[in-house]
Parts: structure tokens; sequence; C-alpha cells
């Protein structure tokens, strides 16, 4: 698994701060207008930014959302990712350049992005940090990474200026991480960390990609988080391991009875750290087919995310627990 755009590079440690954010807002660039682009006959990609951006993600659903609602002939899928969205269309039915006028009219009438809402779940995802058998996976992959000497979460602390794993551990799962997207494998996503841009924990991905990865390994690879829904290659960092999974190909768990892929843009994730004994009893859960995730849907407001992230972020997750 990798990005499916290009960034995430890795910032030295002098180059981070781990101060506290309680009003810090998140500094963004003001957004250009929209590239577009045509993908043959029957796709249009439209770029918002270059660098990973919570504005672009936020811009690129509110298009996607508008486009729906006008309800055009010949849209077939709409694909939102982190900082650009792409639409299939069928040329039959709808010309290219009838849908780059109806795009290029959605932009300029979108207004204040920090007056967007939208509806998202929010949802208590455990993950049993430092476990063995992901340890066990990055171990056997070790010529194939940057720091051959030590796993990659004692990489990721020092690249991130933490002093210790469990220090890394505990800030990781901290703050909620908001879905950018859902794609390149089923089930697969990728999520950033709803905090200001000098407290996101970022690393490289693998110098080689390794040739397997367990199915639900926990993982980071620039700024993004994500579970592995299958085994299958992958270069990021692997971290931990997840007792539920987030892709049911039978849909046997009832949180998969609308879709075999549980994770959707614009979730938010809240990574809560559990031991062993806790893993062992969701994974019979999960065989039993009675486990549920714990979710709690609300209006989400981006202005607040954009002007107090670690404040929004604790009043979502008051929201979740009841706090």
């Amino acid at each position: 698994m990798r990005p499916p755009t290009r960034h995430g590079a890795s910032r030295p440690p002098a180059a981070r701060s781990r101060r506290s954010a309680t009003t810090a807002s998140i500094e963004e660039k003001e957004l250009a207008p929209a590239r577009y682009e045509y993908g043959g006959d029957e796709f249009v990609f439209v770029e918002l930014s270059e660098e990973m951006s919570f504005r672009a993600n936020f811009k690129a659903r509110a298009m996607l959302e508008t486009l729906k609602q006008r309800a055009l002939p010949g849209i077939i899928d709409l694909c939102p990712n982190s900082t650009s969205c792409l639409i299939r269309f069928d040329p039959d039915e709808l010309r290219p350049h009838q849908l780059l006028r109806e795009l290029e009219s959605i932009e300029a009438g979108l207004g204040n992005l920090a007056d967007l809402h939208f509806r998202a779940r929010v949802i208590d995802v455990p993950i049993l940090y430092d476990d063995p058998w992901s340890t066990e996976c990055l171990l056997h992959y070790r010529d194939r990474h940057q720091d051959p000497g030590s796993t990659d979460l004692e990489y990721m602390a020092r690249m991130n200026g933490f002093r210790t794993v469990a220090d890394l551990i505990e800030a990781h799962a901290a703050a909620p991480y908001l879905v950018m997207g859902v794609g390149f494998t089923p089930g697969c996503y990728w999520s950033v960390a709803m905090a200001p841009r000098e407290e996101i924990i970022v690393t490289p991905t693998y110098i080689r990609p390794r040739l397997d990865t367990p199915e639900r390994a926990f993982s980071h690879g620039g700024c993004f988080a994500a579970i592995y829904p299958s085994p299958g290659p992958g270069g990021y960092q692997l971290i931990g391991m997840a007792p539920a999974p987030i892709f049911d190909a039978k849909q046997r768990l009832a949180d998969f009875s609308d879709s075999p892929v549980f994770t959707r843009t614009g979730d938010i994730f809240k990574h809560r750290p559990i031991d062993r004994d806790e893993f062992d009893l969701l994974r019979a859960a999960v065989a039993a087919g009675s486990f549920r995730y714990h979710i709690h849907e609300c209006d989400f407001e981006p202005g607040k995310l954009l002007e107090s992230p670690s404040r929004y972020s604790a009043e979502v997750l008051a929201a979740l627990y009841g706090g």
C-alpha cells in the first residue's frame, strides 16, 4: 500500500514541534483554481493541490456532492481523493466539455470552505500497537528498510523526535484521523491526523516495498495512517494490528451489511490502544460474528477543524465517548 498522491515526504525531527496546540490553527495555503484534465474518453481529473491539504479535500468533496445533487445524465462514478477527485462519465450521454463547464461552475459557486458541513461517522478503532505479527513481518524485510537495525516503530519515533516508542504511540493515538479517500485496493483507505500541521506524524515508506503484509496490519506512510484490508505487498511502516476487519468480502459482520468495504471518505477514526487480552476478546467476537464498531454520527464542520484542530478533535471525541 502506498499514498495515491505525491506527497508526504518526511521532515527531520528538528523541523517538528511537539508543543501544545489547544488553539493553534491549521495553517494552509489558500487554494489556487483547480486544474482540470481529461483522462481518455471517460474521465475528468480535478487537481486541487499538489501537497496534502485539508482545504483541498473539503473542496473536492463539496464539488462532488454538488455534482451528485445536479443528477447529470451519464455520470458513472465519483472518486474523491486527498487533494483531488476523479469523475467517470459516459461520453455518449454527457459530452466532456459539458462536464468540464459544469465543474467550473460548481467550483466558482462554492463560497467559503469554512462554511461547509458534512455528515460523518466518528469510529472507535481498537489497535494493538507494537504487536507480534506485524513485527515478525517487518523483521523479515529489513533489507528493504532505511534502517535495518531497528523496528518500524523505533525508526518512526526517531524520525519524529520522540524519546521512546511509548511516547510515539501515545502521540499517534491521541488525535483522531480523518479518512481522506478510499481506493487503491478494495477497502484500502488513507487518513490524516486532525492536528496542527507541525504535529502531524510523518515518515517515509520503505525503500523497496515488502512482498507481503498481514491482513489488518496498522501502518503509517508519509502523513497517512491506514489498516491493510487484505494480505499483500506494501511499503508503509508497520506499527500495530487491528482485531477487526475493514473489508469483509462475505459480509458476515453487521457493520458490513451494506457493503463489504467498511470505510467511507469523511470517516473519523480514533485509534484506541488496547492490550493483548482485549485484542483476543475482540478477535473472538469477530470469529463469532458478534463484533460491532462503536460509531457516533455527527455534523462535521471543517471551519472548526481549520480554526482549532485540537479543540475540535476534543469535541468530536467527547461526542464519541460521551465525555
